[in-house]
């Protein structure tokens, strides 16, 4: 092949990356379970590093500290263990025996849970470039979980040696149960909340609930209860916040006396302080199953609810403890805390019955239901987590009775949020239907309106239309008339300048000359003959008269009216409604001009000319006779 010239390009070798580089890209893509096992010790250690410092800072601010920093780090690390739920044992009491500490704060587990739940998602996403793939479920939560409980199980195992060492079997069970959960919905986050394992959990429950809710749109339905269900867990819980706020203010000389007697120091109270804050959704929680009904423990067989009120008769003073309802039996005020899980039942029949609007009512109650169980699953498992023991004796329970409060709010679910969700859902249909007739009947009367609106403005633009047309038949005929007799006047003929002079001079008198036309022949001036010379008469020809006709009128040359616009306007008025007057009136007007300036039809070429009028024959001068002494010649 001529002219083409065969060219290899030769390939560089490729070179060996070194050992930084190949450090660098295995952290960069974060291979799996490595990457979950390093996570998760990370948010472990930021979590016990955090309390670690506000204990040490607690501690040294202390006037009166009873241990060293070796306690203190103890103290931290069974705080830890205490906010993932694991029971502490306090060894060191007067009478020798043991004494359980349950009640987690529920505050203080935020922390936690919030850190592995986003270890668990950094662990599945990709990297920032795009070019590492994501890691897989399984790996990443096994590398979260892994890490987290390494870092755990040490802690315990210091914790041990303190005085506040830690339950084994709570140990054991407690703490893999809640960073596994929490792994787990971060990973499921990471994957952009799937339904898949949803749809796995829903096929464990009983036939009559899985053909529900795994049946057309059974989705939906589960979406509509869970929200449903998460509005009245919302306010019942914001209901029973606001009724230990209440009853906090009511007592509040108790409360501040109680404050004053912990300690004397202000780090004393700043401890007491910070405690009370973290405790604060526990005593919702405790307010919460006071509305129910079933109120709460405090102390072994003594219970506060609604009814009556019986506290252990030797409760530590403590703040949050000011705000219960004296011993006795329940008032009216006492009962009007029913109003908190009324509201819970009537929320979420509301939000349910908005949301089955295309159900059936059968349908509608069954989702009600569900969406009751949901929330008593959710404020069982609250109350179990707020309460727990605080000791021994009459100190072994303080809190919530988990399976009471869930009974109680199943019932005010079913009994409240059922009838609500149905009369929403038929009420929903009538104001429904009576929304479309009322749309109906506005869009009927707008478009009457509009069309009453449009005759009249059609009306009106054929009665302008008419007047136009009339104006301007009117202005065509009187231009009609006026042009033939402009066009029929002839010039007048004017005396020239040589005529007038020579009439003026005086000449000798000369033979007349018979007139041959209306015009007057050229003269030649009478010069003196000399001597001997003979003058003879020069013989003039005739000169023939040049024919006169009236000029014809010359025609203006003027733009055809599709010429000179792209859209002319139609004689007679379109078949629709000028919705601008003033256009209306321009375009007539524009109309009218282009008639006005439109060129009059020409005669046709073979007619005759007419004949001049009387008064234009009257107008025009005869030709003068010539004068006596013009008739002679010399």
């Amino acid at each position: 092949m001529t002219g083409v010239i065969p060219m290899t390009a030769r390939r560089s070798s490729p070179r060996r990356p070194s050992s930084s580089q190949l450090l660098t890209r295995v952290r960069d893509r974060s291979p799996g379970l490595a990457a979950g096992l390093v996570g998760g010790a990370v948010a472990a250690g930021l979590g016990l590093g955090a309390l670690t410092v506000l204990v040490m800072v607690l501690w040294i601010s202390s006037p009166y500290p009873d241990s060293g920093p070796g306690g203190a780090l103890h103290v931290a690390a069974a705080l830890w263990l205490l906010a993932h739920g694991v029971e502490l044992v306090r060894a060191d009491t007067l009478s020798g025996v043991p004494a359980p500490v349950g009640v987690t704060p529920l505050l203080l587990s935020v922390v936690p849970v919030w850190l592995v739940h986003r270890a668990a998602r950094d662990a599945v996403d990709a990297d920032d470039d795009g070019v590492a793939p994501p890691v897989s479920a399984r790996t990443a939560w096994a590398g979260v979980v892994l890490g987290y409980l390494t870092v755990g199980a040490g802690t315990a195992l210091y914790a041990a040696g303190g005085s506040l060492r830690p339950s084994w079997a709570w140990t054991v069970l407690g703490l893999p149960t809640v960073v596994a959960l929490s792994a787990g919905t971060g990973v499921w986050t990471a994957y952009g909340r799937p339904l898949g394992p949803v749809d796995r959990l829903l096929r464990l429950l009983p036939p009559g609930a899985r053909r529900v809710l795994l049946g057309p749109r059974g989705r939906e339905k589960f979406l509509v209860a869970v929200r449903a269900a998460g509005a009245a867990v919302a306010v019942s819980v914001g209901g029973g916040a606001g009724l230990v706020a209440v009853s906090s203010v009511w007592h509040g000389d108790v409360a501040r006396e109680a404050f004053l007697r912990l300690t004397e120091g202000w780090s004393g109270r700043c401890a007491v302080l910070l405690l009370c804050v973290t405790l604060v959704p526990n005593a919702a929680v405790w307010g919460a199953a006071y509305a129910l009904g079933p109120g709460f423990a405090l102390g072994a067989g003594h219970g506060v609810g609604p009814w009556v009120s019986d506290p252990a008769p030797m409760l530590p003073p403590f703040p949050l403890l000011a705000a219960v309802p004296d011993a006795g039996a329940g008032t009216p005020w006492n009962w009007a805390a029913g109003v908190v899980p009324l509201a819970a039942g009537m929320t979420m029949g509301w939000f349910v019955g908005r949301g089955g609007m295309r159900w059936s009512v059968r349908r509608t109650a069954v989702i009600a239901g569900l969406a009751a169980a949901v929330c008593a699953a959710v404020l069982a498992v609250a109350a179990g987590m707020a309460g727990g023991p605080l000791g021994v004796g009459v100190l072994a329970r303080f809190g919530p009775v988990w399976w009471q409060v869930g009974g109680a709010a199943l019932a005010w679910g079913v009994g409240v949020a059922v009838p609500v969700a149905v009369v929403v859902r038929v009420c929903g249909g009538w104001v429904a239907r009576w929304r479309t007739a009322a749309a109906t009947k506005a869009v009927t009367k707008a478009a009457a309106k509009a069309a009453e609106e449009a005759s009249r403005a059609l009306s009106l633009a054929e009665a302008r239309a008419t007047a136009s047309r009339t104006t301007t038949a009117s202005r065509t005929t009187e231009a009609s008339r006026a042009t033939p007799q402009k066009a029929a006047l002839p010039k007048a003929t004017e005396p020239s300048e040589a005529t007038a002079a020579k009439s003026s001079t005086p000449a000798k008198p000369s033979k007349p000359s018979k007139p041959s036309g209306p015009s007057k022949s050229p003269r030649t001036p009478v010069v003196a003959p000399r001597d001997g010379v003979t003058l003879r008469k020069k013989k003039v020809p005739p000169v023939a008269p040049e024919a006169t006709a009236p000029p014809s009128p010359r025609p203006v040359p003027h733009p055809k009216e599709s010429e000179a616009y792209d859209l002319l306007p139609a004689d007679e008025p379109v078949e629709d409604v000028w919705r601008d007057e003033a256009l209306r009136a321009r375009w007539d007007a524009l109309r009218d001009e282009l008639r006005q300036r439109a060129p009059e039809p020409e005669a046709p070429a073979n007619t005759e000319p007419e004949p001049p009028t009387a008064k234009a024959e009257a107008e025009a001068e005869p030709p003068a006779p010539p004068s006596p002494q013009d008739r002679g010649t010399s």
